[in-house]
């Protein structure tokens, strides 16, 4: 008798454990970005890369974004609506315009605006790299680096008969879309590290000063800090000496 009562004790442990397994590997569900999108792939720097989301339904936030107190100044909350005109999006919208990107979209431009530095610990896949540095005058920019960058990357030019210091002026006197053509400028989405980054909106800011069309810019808020914390892929890229 007291075989029998052992055994199905055992059985009824192994049955217990057994569904228990089971009941534990039904939670490990499917993270995708929407219902209906799981990734998408694009090509970076001749690589192919799947920008979705982590499977590991225990996975935990990167520690460099879990910080909730930098201190303010300098690192103080941006506001939602940034600059008029300028719409701020999520990171459904910056993975549609990912897609779109790998779809063969050239008048898009993912730009990352942080400094090199912070490349090397993960970007979004797609993005390119203009340090905030080389946009915002009062950290040395010139107008005529800003001028190349415009034209080098977004698809901007000179208008015709003008120079660097025609677009100073023009600046003063609030008129600088008149002295570049944004005819083909890119749509930009841009980002920094979070909420709390301003290097982004430093960035932004010096765009609509230049004339930049406020619709064809697109302000990511969360940036790097959301994108980590949904479990977002990044890469890391090398830092250029």
């Amino acid at each position: 008798m007291k075989n029998k009562q052992n055994f199905a004790l055992l059985l009824f442990s192994i049955t217990l454990m057994i569904s228990s397994h089971f009941a534990f590997a039904d939670e490990r569900k499917p993270v995708g970005i929407t219902p209906d999108l799981m990734s998408v792939t694009i090509k970076v720097d001749g690589k192919v890369i799947k920008v979705k989301r982590n499977q590991d339904n225990d996975h935990l936030i990167n520690p460099a974004f879990a910080k909730t107190s930098r201190a303010c100044p300098p690192f103080c909350i941006q506001p939602m609506n940034l600059v008029k005109g300028v719409e701020t999006i999520g990171e459904v919208e910056v993975v549609h315009y990912i897609k779109k990107m790998s779809e063969g979209d050239t008048s898009i431009a993912l730009v990352d605006s942080r400094t090199p530095e912070w490349l090397v610990r993960g970007t979004i896949p797609g993005a390119i790299n203009i340090p905030w540095t080389k946009l915002v005058p009062a950290k040395g920019a010139t107008t005529e680096g800003i001028i190349k960058i415009l034209s080098d990357n977004f698809a901007v030019k000179l208008a015709k008969d003008m120079d660097a210091d025609d677009v100073d002026e023009a600046i003063v006197e609030g008129k600088a879309g008149s002295t570049l053509d944004y005819s083909k400028a890119k749509t930009l989405v841009m980002f920094c590290n979070g909420m709390w980054c301003g290097q982004s909106p430093a960035s932004i800011k010096t765009l609509v000063k230049f004339g930049y069309p406020v619709e064809k810019i697109k302000y990511f808020r969360g940036g790097m800090q959301t994108w980590e914390l949904l479990g977002f892929s990044t890469i890391k890229k090398k830092e250029e000496k």
